[in-house]
């Protein structure tokens, strides 16, 4: 999707190392994307002090809501977009020739590389509910600049939450790897992006790589996380994403009312990056590259199949220089 609002294009100036646990509550923000789409979403990645969670650079929600989705052909470069939708049929097309339904249970990864473009349809002429998770991934140096790909997977694994108290919980690993159990799905960092269930009534411990950093977000209710060593207690909602740095063996979760979260975390980032509209890259110039290639109607993209001449054309350049983001948490 057409995510990167102006605001998200001003870097902030001064860098910090994410090292150390730590608890931070960072409210998501409700963004109209307007238009035909005539959609709202609540972005809770990137944040003006926190850019990336991993390699993990965008996080949007889309939904719950009813309405009827037509995102024409828009470019992609230097990521992979996460699709892991909850309630609704989209109907996905990209320009390296797949035509999939995005549904509940299965993950819809795409691979940019240098250039890819895709569009987004709700399946019938009417307004439908939909509520749908849509993450990014930036993509390092080694793999940023080669060809793009597009792959589905509706078998994922699963991995038992163990109970501190009540029931077990569950977790399915969409992408990467959470305690031993690896999704089959095609990373470049070492990353993980987890969808946790907690039964009501219940407390369960989530194994945590210390070396990577993490953080939640809720889907459905909410939960209350700490950690033993630390002694926290936050509640997180729909509304928030809550940070947890680094250093940390494990997060004890807990719902009286059950609750359905999303684990995303991974390494430290090897670089900070430049995101702006659809692309994330290094520099100033390779933005001004990418949109260029796009209004040109360069090969570079690709055609989206069964589509004409219709697309998203791209915005303006900010009057300023874009420049890397960094974080200052």
């Amino acid at each position: 999707m057409t995510r990167l609002d102006a605001d998200d294009a001003v870097a902030t100036e001064s860098s910090v190392e994410c090292a150390g646990p730590r608890t931070l509550l960072l409210e998501a923000r409700e963004v109209p994307l307007g238009g035909v789409r005539a959609m709202s979403v609540h972005r809770a990645l990137p944040q003006r002090e926190l850019p990336l969670v991993g390699a993990w650079c965008f996080l949007d929600r889309f939904g719950p809501q009813e309405t009827r989705m037509r995102v024409e052909p828009h470019p992609h470069i230097g990521l992979q977009t996460v699709t892991w939708p909850y309630l609704g049929d989209v109907r996905h097309r990209d320009s390296v020739g797949s035509d999939v339904f995005v549904r509940r249970g299965a993950l819809n990864l795409m691979t940019s590389g240098a250039g890819i473009a895709h569009s987004e349809y709700s399946v019938g002429e009417d307004a439908a509910p939909l509520d749908a998770l849509q993450l990014w991934v930036a993509l390092p140096e080694s793999r940023r600049h080669g060809g793009p790909a597009f792959e589905q997977h509706a078998v994922l694994p699963e991995l038992e939450l163990a109970p501190v108290a009540g029931a077990a919980g569950s977790a399915t690993v969409v992408l990467g790897e959470l305690g031993g159990v690896a999704s089959p799905a095609t990373v470049y960092t070492p990353i993980v992006g987890a969808e946790l269930r907690i039964p009501a009534g219940a407390t369960v411990t989530v194994p945590l790589d210390p070396a990577w950093e993490h953080a939640l977000v809720a889907v459905y209710g909410a939960a209350a996380v700490g950690t033993p060593a630390v002694g926290e207690d936050v509640v997180v909602d729909a509304a928030h994403l809550l940070y947890l740095g680094t250093h940390r063996d494990d997060v004890v979760i807990s719902s009286p009312a059950g609750a359905t979260l999303f684990l995303l975390g991974g390494e430290p980032f090897e670089d900070d990056v430049v995101m702006w509209w659809n692309f994330v890259g290094r520099t100033h110039e390779e933005i001004v590259d990418a949109r260029e290639a796009w209004e040109s109607g360069s090969d570079r993209f690709g055609h989206v199949i069964d589509h004409g001449d219709e697309r998203i054309p791209a915005p303006p350049m900010p009057a300023v220089r874009l420049t890397r983001r960094r974080r200052r948490l």
